[in-house]
């Protein structure tokens, strides 16, 4: 059998361990060849699985063919570098997301392990191991908030039910936290969490930024809430410099990175918008469109003086005396 018509087959075969199993007119389109290929792909799933079963679908009358999963199940094991992906993105997930997230991702690394044939788990598991230990493992070293599970599973409960959420929140200006009602739009992870949410018993019901870490209790209300109008999230994160917003509004940034600093900067997605200028001396210029200057400030400090800010005039005034040229090293 060719590369191809093996490729071809075990993609059939896994359609046809579906509930419903496949019909000769989807195994043609999945295949994208006629109709005499589909039933010649027919007879050699039969020849190479004696358990394919053939029924005759009530609503259309035609044949479709099934097969047990058990069958095709040694074929679908997960490879050990798609097991050790998975167990990286927990220990991530762990550093950075609410607890309910992480619990997801754990409960779907164990359910895809049971599904393993004992006989190849072993070995598996044994290579998965290995690769973990040679890469690292997802360490994400340095000072993080502390999630509490109670306060990450009601907002994901809300979420998930586009409920009403009622919090004690403590803002920057804030000397105690206080009681608010807010409908929650989405989350935002970065170096800090973010709720991102309407609050309810504020004059004008725009989307604010909540810090999840000065959310000092979450209770999930009865009464759901309407979403607003044409709100997406991804369209929203795209304003941010990273997870933080300020009501600043959105600013025309740009950054002229000095020569020495050029080559790494190329290795850094600033903005998913951004674009990138280089200059003939070398150095190199990176222009996008968000908002959230203090945050912008955090990480070019890091720069030291290998940075400059051309726009807007309100962060070049906000980095001016803090570009240092004493770091040993760029980011």
């Amino acid at each position: 059998m060719s590369y191809r018509n093996a490729i071809d087959l075990l993609t059939v075969a896994s359609r046809a361990a579906s509930a419903r199993g496949i019909g000769l007119e989807e195994i043609a389109d999945v295949l994208e060849r006629d109709y005499r290929t589909a039933q010649r792909v027919v007879v050699a799933l039969r020849e190479r699985f004696p358990e394919l079963d053939s029924y005759r679908d009530e609503e259309s009358g035609k044949m479709r063919w099934r097969l047990p999963y058990k069958a095709i199940a040694p074929l679908l094991a997960p490879t050990a570098e798609e097991l050790a992906a998975l167990t990286l993105a927990e220990e991530m997930l762990t550093n950075g997301a609410g607890a309910d997230q992480v619990q997801a991702l754990r409960s779907l690394h164990a359910k895809i392990l049971a599904l393993i044939p004992s006989e190849r788990s072993r070995r598996i598991e044994a290579d998965e191991d290995a690769l973990l230990l040679a890469l690292g493992h997802a360490a994400r070293p340095g000072p993080r908030p502390v999630g509490r599970e109670g306060i990450d599973h009601a907002i994901s409960t809300a979420l998930k039910g586009t409920s009403r959420l009622r919090i004690r929140y403590c803002g920057w200006k804030d000397k105690i936290a206080r009681e608010r009602i807010v409908a929650p739009h989405g989350l935002l992870l970065g170096a800090r969490r973010y709720l991102v949410a309407v609050d309810l018993e504020k004059v004008g019901g725009g989307i604010q930024h909540f810090r999840v870490e000065a959310i000092e209790e979450a209770t999930v209300l009865p009464e759901s809430f309407v979403r607003k109008a044409g709100f997406d999230l991804d369209d929203h994160a795209q304003r941010c410099f990273g997870s933080f917003q300020q009501e600043d509004g959105i600013h025309d940034v740009a950054w002229r990175f000095a020569p020495r600093a050029a080559l790494r900067a190329t290795g850094f997605l600033f903005h998913p918008a951004q674009t990138v200028e280089r200059e003939k001396d070398g150095s190199l210029v990176v222009r996008f469109r968000a908002a959230g200057l203090l945050e912008m400030c955090w990480h070019l400090y890091m720069w030291g003086d290998a940075v400059e800010v051309l726009s807007p005039p309100e962060l070049a005034r906000m980095v001016e005396d803090h570009r240092r040229d004493d770091f040993a090293s760029m980011p």
